[in-house]
């Protein structure tokens, strides 16, 4: 089941329809009155929602809430009347309401598949996709929103991790604009304004060495999943969590940033930062290195993908550097984190490479939180099953997502062996 927002900005200075498919409703929907800061523009909540009634006084009443019934549910009849009055069209996921229309005869309560969040990313109102559905399933809506041209704000990189080059091909034939809404490929994006490309000797990516950081190998064969799900830093999903801790999260962020900056495979370099203040660094050919610092809050890359090429006053949390801070900088062990190997190789290969890696991570993972394999078979078993494939250098997308579907096989035949 996926979760939207469609958000209709309506200012004098920003007039354009946003579409944000994402796991986190909640946030979102924040993300989506930050965005709107001081400029004319209505989101409907619900007053459930803690953190977006704080929004409400800051924006001034920019933020429409829609009352709660005393069973806890909504009231269709107060959102109706509310999109009717105020011309809005926007979709609260969490609690599966859509409004098909501007001035919709009724609300409709049902769950998105992958047809309708094609035909919403598609829709000719639509001018911003944010692209955050976890895993291979934000694929099909996020090419739908390139081949129409539009910007998207990307924070689903499995999408760039699988399909990375056709994409690129084929937003530069469309004239859609990719923009990133991970926190490092964000900071490497901002840092890139310093110079030009050509200029570009390297980009380091940091990563906060997850709950393991400092577990032996023994150690983490015998990691639980409850250890693997406690991040010291973010509050993620299920799944980037167990990423992070296995540091696959930065292998397809390694892949992710090869396709997205048009970069080789040793101009990527990863290293470890536990206090995540930093969150990228790129050097350029004279030696200067440029890095983006910002406290570990997903609002500002997010805000800065809505907004850009501008920068607006949000919620954001401010790194006071007033008070003592430690960053510590230390190079990541391959041996413990043999899934980073495994990213530059399919940085470094392209054609199917990232599609099988993708989909046989995606599976071994959720084998690894039904308890079927240990945490280190993980990378163990996406390296065999990489090894085994039948490797296409330049795919069509139907190639691709063959691949996708023979990785997921060959994983459920690894993990029943």
């Amino acid at each position: 089941e996926a979760y939207y927002i469609v958000a209709d900005f309506i200012g004098a200075e920003l007039k354009k329809g946003c579409v944000c498919f994402s796991a986190n409703t909640t946030t979102a929907i924040d993300l989506a009155a930050h965005v709107m800061a001081d400029r004319p523009g209505k989101v409907i909540t619900t007053e459930m929602e803690h953190h977006s009634n704080e929004l409400t006084h800051r924006r001034r009443g920019s933020v429409l809430r829609a009352r709660v019934l005393d069973d806890g549910s909504l009231d269709l009849g107060h959102l109706e009347e509310l999109l009717r009055k105020h011309d809005v069209k926007l979709v609260d996921g969490k609690l599966y309401i859509y409004a098909n229309k501007p001035t919709p005869t009724r609300a409709m309560v049902f769950t998105l598949d992958e047809v309708a969040l094609v035909q919403l990313a598609s829709d000719p109102d639509v001018d911003i996709v944010l692209a955050a559905i976890v895993g291979s399933a934000g694929l099909a809506s996020t090419w739908a929103a390139i081949e129409q041209g539009k910007t998207v704000a990307l924070a689903n990189k499995e999408t760039l991790v699988m399909a990375g080059e056709l994409m690129t091909k084929l937003a530069e034939k469309t004239g859609a604009t990719i923009l990133p809404v991970d926190s490092e490929h964000s900071a490497v994006f901002q840092c890139l304004a310093s110079g030009p490309g050509c200029q570009v000797q390297r980009v380091i990516l940091t990563a906060s060495g997850g709950p393991f950081r400092d577990f032996e190998i023994a150690q983490m064969s015998c990691a639980t999943v409850e250890q693997a799900l406690s991040h010291p830093t973010w509050e993620m999903g299920p799944k980037i969590s167990i990423d992070s801790a296995t540091m696959m999260n930065k292998a397809l962020e390694i892949i992710e940033a090869r396709w997205l900056f048009n970069l080789r495979s040793n101009q990527i370099d990863v290293v470890i930062h536990p206090q995540s203040i930093v969150h990228s660094l790129v050097e350029f050919c004279d030696g200067s290195i440029i890095a983006q610092l910002s406290p570990p809050d997903m609002k500002l890359p997010i805000q800065y993908a809505f907004t850009y090429p501008e920068r607006v006053v949000g919620a954001n949390p401010r790194l006071d550097l007033a008070q003592a801070l430690r960053l510590d900088f230390l190079p990541p062990d391959t041996e413990r984190f043999p899934a980073l190997s495994l990213g530059y190789e399919v940085a470094r290969l392209g054609g199917t490479t990232g599609a099988v890696l993708n989909a046989a991570n995606e599976a071994a993972v959720q084998a690894f939180l039904n308890r079927e394999i240990s945490f280190t078979d993980i990378a163990a078993a996406c390296r065999e099953i990489l090894d085994q494939h039948n490797f296409e250098p330049h795919p069509k997308l139907e190639q691709l997502l063959a691949a996708d579907q023979w990785a997921r096989r060959e994983m459920s035949k690894w993990v029943a062996a």
